[in-house]
């Protein structure tokens, strides 16, 4: 086997529904106000007692079910998030204590907004490779932990949750190519930093770079699969914002594709995002089995990746 696929995903989100209308007893906004900026609704808040590693435990659980596989089937973890609280253990080893796998590689990806897809090319290059017979790759993060909640213009646009993907060998080419870098001189626009962390950013400067130099990045993922837009059955971008995700998503000219627009009822859940978006269409039979599906993920550090994957 020279290839890898993804066989199966899975997601979890805390019970916890924070809506537009509570936010507005909170902090000087609406639910016009933020519709009309964001597209979000609702988002799902973690609880003091839900850890970032138990969310994520949930989401791979449910994606090893999915794949009929048990947890010592599994050799590599690798969990995408920018939320941990403790360097070590890390949440990659949480994460497999909980679910009682047997002795796994281990490691946590911090590239926020573009973990998950990230840790999925790590996945994909170590199967192909053969360091690794079946991954499991999560995104899970709780931005409400690092959230200002007296700022109006962070705290409407985030959420917690988690996605996982099993990823395994097989003879063909499940996962295409990857695409990946930074502008890391604009790193600053994206920040979760300080004592206690606290999630900043550069609204107008994330959303021009964004909309004008991400649309021919996207493409070139898509052509490095040896497809074009045209095939796409679906996008699945980062949920950062519906103004970001809806001119973004034509500009790469995805005509006949599915897009994504889960950032309306789970808000921007950062490595999350698209693992959790990409299961939920797959759970609502949006898309089946074989499609070709764009995830391409961007945000913190101003970094990128992307990669067409094939259904499960």
């Amino acid at each position: 086997m020279n290839g890898s696929r993804i066989a199966a995903v899975g997601h979890y989100q805390p019970a916890k529904v924070l809506t537009n209308e509570d936010l507005a007893e909170m902090v000087d906004t609406s639910d016009e106000w933020i519709t009309s900026r964001v597209g979000i609704r609702t988002r799902h808040i973690a609880g003091p007692d839900e850890p970032v590693d138990e969310l994520a435990a949930h989401a791979a659980a449910k994606a090893l079910a999915a794949a009929g596989l048990a947890p010592g089937d599994i050799d590599l973890v690798l969990v995408a998030t920018s939320t941990a609280v403790d360097r070590s253990p890390n949440m990659a080893a949480r994460v497999a204590a909980r679910l009682g796998i047997p002795s796994p590689a281990a490691m946590d990806v911090n590239v926020v907004c573009a973990g998950f897809t990230h840790a999925l090319a790590t996945a994909d290059h170590a199967v192909r490779a053969g360091g690794s017979t079946r991954a499991l790759v999560i995104g899970a993060d709780e931005m409400s932990a690092v959230t200002d909640w007296s700022d109006r213009t962070t705290c409407v646009l985030v959420g917690d949750g988690a996605g996982a993907a099993v990823v395994e060998a097989a003879d063909e080419t499940g996962i295409g190519p990857v695409l990946w870098g930074s502008v890391p001189e604009m790193g600053h626009a994206v920040r979760i930093e300080g004592t206690p962390a606290r999630f900043a950013q550069e609204g107008q400067s994330v959303y021009r770079w964004a909309t004008t130099q991400l649309p021919p990045i996207a493409r070139k993922a898509v052509e490095r699969a040896g497809l074009t837009p045209a095939d796409l059955a679906a996008v699945v971008l980062h949920q950062a914002n519906l103004r970001i995700i809806e001119p973004l998503a034509e500009k790469i000219g995805a005509v006949n594709a599915v897009v994504a627009r889960d950032v309306t009822e789970s808000g921007n859940t950062s490595a999350a995002s698209i693992p959790l978006a990409f299961s939920k269409l797959v759970e609502q039979g949006a898309i089946s089995t074989g499609d070709p599906v764009l995830l391409f993920g961007f945000g913190g550090n101003l970094s990128y990746a992307g990669q067409v994957v094939r259904c499960p």
